[in-house]
């Protein structure tokens, strides 16, 4: 009996953990300041240069609030805004944003056919691997290793991280080596049709 006691108290704390250890509630509270820049709920970015915070994925979100607030990774628009946040409420944000409904833009269709061959199947020639390998077929992301959703994602944004990735001024933080390696092979032109893709893949 202690056993099967102490096995579902295991189930569920790894259940708990496999769900991240943010609260949606306590971080909408902190994300008002957030809404300036990202939009309500991180929905609607008043810049196409400034990400989707909504649906991303809680590991990624709260991994990327980490690298920024230590400077890992230089987002000189977000100088100060992290400074003196709390561990948990950084969890706290990363959970709310990821709470939060992703909307869906709308690709161009000149650019579908090459971003789709990108995203789906890679570059065999340039040894580019493929970007559903790591972020879903669907572009829904992979949650237990920190792969963000790119479905929805503004393209511009998408353009500016994979150059970023690719010069190497975005080179810390978790995975951030698999980008630049990636990056690295991609031409501007597949990098404009990859991100169009995304932008408008569900």
């Amino acid at each position: 009996m202690k056993k099967l006691i102490a096995g579902v108290v295991l189930g569920v704390s790894l259940t708990a953990m496999a769900h991240g250890a943010g609260d949606p509630q306590a971080g909408e509270q902190n994300a008002a300041v957030c809404a300036a820049c990202h939009g309500q709920g991180g929905q609607k970015p008043i810049m196409g240069l400034y990400p989707k915070l909504s649906g991303l994925g809680e590991k990624y979100i709260y991994n990327e609030l980490v690298a920024i607030q230590t400077n890992t990774r230089n987002v000189p628009e977000m100088t100060g805004i992290l400074t003196g946040k709390s561990d948990q409420e950084l969890q706290d944000l990363a959970a709310y944003f990821d709470s939060q409904k992703m909307t869906i833009g709308q690709a161009d269709p000149a650019l579908v056919e090459e971003g789709a061959a990108l995203y789906r199947g890679g570059n065999l020639a340039s040894g580019t691997a493929a970007c559903s390998s790591c972020h879903n077929p669907h572009g829904v992301g992979n949650e237990p290793a920190g792969y963000p959703r790119l479905s929805g994602q503004n393209a511009d944004y998408v353009v500016k991280q994979l150059k970023a990735y690719r010069d190497g001024s975005r080179a810390g933080g978790a995975n951030a080596a698999i980008m630049v390696d990636v990056a690295a092979k991609l031409t501007d032109a597949e990098i404009n049709a990859v991100a169009d893709y995304v932008s408008g893949l569900n």
